[in-house]
């Protein structure tokens, strides 16, 4: 017999059927035994009557999280009984055989719940379990459809979706990177992906035009609030275009986003208001603004874009750093104060940044595609012609070879989604999260390795 979901039991009313889950909860009344089976698509209430002697024994075993394969008919509840309210409250399945596919240990907490009361460690420690409740099986079937809804978007654009590497070189260009011992090169390190900037803009000079992917990107920054060492962007870049074109682009997939999977949700404003980044400060006192009418209003979304961003800041020493990417360019009409690094901190850049109930989700900028500018970025940062050379040559000399015009952004599709399912931070659409110390505490990483292990990599501990 095939098996049926949960979900797809009312068109088998009358029938016999097999359905595989998960014991949600067991109510023994004596006579009658009942059973919320749950799977992936939903739950059902099973019944074990007297006379089916062998089915009735084995569901007064059955417990909490053991997992079934039920053979039942489907029958239709009495009038008085009917639950219009719960899935599947017009039918109950009753139970003919069972069997028992494994059993469940007494879970440290309740899974039913949001959970919301249970502590944050324990949850984590028991992750697998955690994931089981309805909630977060809801945050990661949208987060599945909104990802699905992205590919088939950008792919009707004619975008290409190409994996970058992840084992990467360090380059000075943002976070703190997380560095990966080469054994077969001694003394050398990759290091993980802050983002694929570098590479994306390197597709563009190879030709592809229009890139994206849900790209996994580590930095190895000091915790806080709501950051983990790993998360995920929804990366993308164009060639051939300017700010409006890019910035066009993803509002137009945003919005269809809302409403083809939240159409319960409201977008404040549409086209997004625009403001600059001298604007926003002045008035919200933030460069991702929250400019809801009613921050009441859990199914308010208010988008809006912020551009005409300061390209350097003074560092802490007196020097000059960028304020998003030292790979953007300037706004055209402050080209030649970069080539001549005159009036260095009234460079505008044309990095645009995408705000959402207060939040930043996403940033891109139109890129330097000319070396010569490049260089001067780099130069004011206070990089030497070596240096720039040793780190970012190979980017230059793509650069040399007619690298079309291109930007791009990338989204903080955690945070996106945090927002649009109402949660309160990214961990709740992380499948496997790390906590604020940047623990895996279902696996206990990070972890000691053998000193064996460490040797090998020509390394050696040092006690802090």
């Amino acid at each position: 017999m095939k098996r049926i979901l949960i979900k797809d039991l009312e068109k088998h009313i009358g029938e016999e059927v097999l359905i595989n889950g998960w014991v949600d909860v067991r109510r023994d009344q004596g006579k009658l035994i009942f059973i919320d089976v749950r799977d992936v698509s939903g739950k059902v209430q099973a019944v074990a009557l007297p006379f089916n002697k062998e089915a009735h024994a084995v569901a007064e075993k059955v417990r909490s999280e053991w997992v079934l394969s039920i053979h039942g008919k489907v029958n239709a509840r009495p009038e008085k009984n009917v639950n219009k309210d719960e899935q599947n409250g017009m039918l109950e399945v009753e139970l003919l055989s069972i069997e028992v596919l494994n059993e469940s240990v007494t879970p440290p907490f309740d899974i039913r719940g949001a959970g919301d009361d249970i502590n944050e460690e324990i949850r984590l420690r028991y992750r697998y379990l955690d994931l089981r409740r309805p909630r977060l099986q809801k945050n990661f079937r949208m987060r599945h459809e909104v990802e699905l809804f992205c590919r088939n978007f950008l792919s009707k654009e004619n975008f290409l979706e190409i994996e970058t590497p992840i084992l990467t070189k360090s380059t000075p260009e943002g976070s703190r990177d997380y560095l990966v011992p080469s054994r077969i090169n001694p003394g050398k390190f990759y290091a993980l992906p802050q983002s694929p900037q570098q590479y994306k803009q390197l597709l563009m000079a190879s030709g592809f035009e229009r890139y994206f992917q849900f790209a996994r990107c580590m930095r190895d920054e000091d915790l806080r609030g709501d950051r983990q060492p790993e998360f995920t962007q929804l990366d993308m870049e164009l060639s051939f275009v300017e700010q409006e074109d890019v910035m066009e682009l993803n509002e137009r997939l945003l919005i269809a986003i809302v409403k083809e999977l939240y159409p319960n949700k409201r977008i404040q404003q549409i086209p997004f208001p625009r403001l600059s980044y001298k604007e926003a400060m002045e008035k919200y006192n933030s460069d991702k603004p929250d400019i809801r009418e009613d921050k009441n209003d859990s199914d308010l979304l208010a988008f809006c874009w912020v551009v005409d961003f300061p390209f350097f800041e003074k560092t802490d020493e007196g020097g000059w750093t960028f304020t998003h990417n030292p790979f953007s360019a300037a706004k055209p009409e402050h080209r030649e104060w970069l080539m001549n690094k005159e009036h260095i901190g009234d460079i505008l850049t044309t990095q645009y940044d995408i705000a959402l109930n207060g939040f930043e989700i996403g940033g891109g900028s139109i890129r330097n595609h000319n070396p010569d500018a490049l260089r001067r970025v780099l130069q004011i940062m206070g990089h030497s012609d070596e240096k720039i050379d040793q780190n970012f040559g190979h980017m230059l000399e793509a650069f040399s070879f007619g690298t079309p015009p291109h930007g791009g952004i990338a989204w903080g599709l955690d945070r996106l989604m945090a927002i649009l399912q109402n949660e309160p931070n990214i961990r709740e659409v992380i499948a496997f999260a790390k906590n604020g110390e940047g623990r895996e505490l279902m696996t206990e990483s990070p972890s000691e390795v053998p000193v064996e292990q460490i040797t090998e990599l020509g390394l050696r501990l040092i006690k802090p």
